[in-house]
């Protein structure tokens, strides 16, 4: 990856397959938004962060000049060589098809717990709703960083309150779910601080211990969450990519990245569901 930091603190940028419309509104995180000057915004990490196109790349605008080295590098996974990984894929004709429309996809590397609570929130629900949500759960329970901007609510904190503290989300039977989830992580019972490291089973029997936390949850939060690329998350969308593309099992050239491939698959049976 290129990168020219400017003196104020902003950071020019250009690197093969990274589109920020596709990455950041693919149904990964639910706290970006788009300007009419087509300017993203968004919140990760306690910070406050904005991303442009530009003819050359993109530009960050962010409020340090250090925050691209300790946070968004690792958050947009620019170390990981996407191109050589669209190579790979490209073995296999669905996938090279999927990259063709959609190479600008990264998988985010987000906070391990915002990703759980965000994906327990995602239960049986809709993309706009999702983001109502996790935006009244931040206003009502998260530090202010100004400006009407607030950080996402640690485990701890939510771990103090009760389901009926939670009502003003209206977010249903999900309440008691982050509740068990705060308590649990908080309580280092489910360790997240380990998922990266654990065997994969392991992490997924870890996530499991939280009550409402099933099989597709444990896989976004260990993919998205906790830059586990092998993990593989399945939704009904993904169920009619594998009943009729892959009714045999996955190929050769998926091994170690299946949730990474299965990005590129999501997006682009969601988008063209009869191709």
């Amino acid at each position: 990856m290129l990168t020219l930091y400017t003196p104020d603190g902003s950071v020019l940028g250009h690197t093969d397959c990274f589109d920020p419309a596709l990455t950041l509104d693919c149904g990964q995180a639910f706290r970006w938004t788009v300007n009419e000057d087509g300017c993203w915004r968004g919140i990760a990490f306690g910070r406050k962060l904005g991303i442009k196109v530009t003819d050359g790349g993109f530009v960050l605008f962010s409020e340090s000049k250090d925050d691209f080295e300790k946070v968004w590098k690792r958050y947009f996974d620019f170390d990981r060589d996407y191109a050589s990984l669209c190579k790979r894929f490209s073995e296999d004709d669905y996938l090279k098809s999927a990259i063709a429309m959609y190479s600008g996809i990264r998988v985010l590397r987000q906070e391990p717990w915002e990703t759980l609570c965000s994906f327990i929130i995602s239960q049986n629900n809709n993309i706009p709703r999702i983001k109502g949500i996790i935006s009244r759960l931040c206003e009502g329970f998260g530090e202010s960083l100004g400006g009407g901007d607030y950080a996402f609510p640690s485990a701890e904190d939510l771990a103090r309150l009760d389901e009926r503290e939670l009502s003003p989300l209206r977010c249903g039977f999900r309440a008691k779910y982050i509740i068990d989830a705060a308590q649990k992580t908080a309580s280092d019972e489910v360790r997240l601080d380990e998922l990266e490291i654990m065997p994969i089973e392991e992490a997924r029997a870890e996530l499991m211990k939280i009550k409402g936390v099933g099989p597709k949850v444990a896989e976004c939060t260990l993919l998205y969450g906790c830059g586990r690329a092998e993990a593989f998350p399945v939704d009904v969308w993904m169920k009619r990519v594998l009943d009729e593309l892959y009714p045999k099992g996955l190929p050769a050239c998926f091994d170690g990245y299946q949730g990474i491939a299965q990005q590129y698959l999501f997006h682009w049976r969601r988008n063209f569901p009869k191709s």
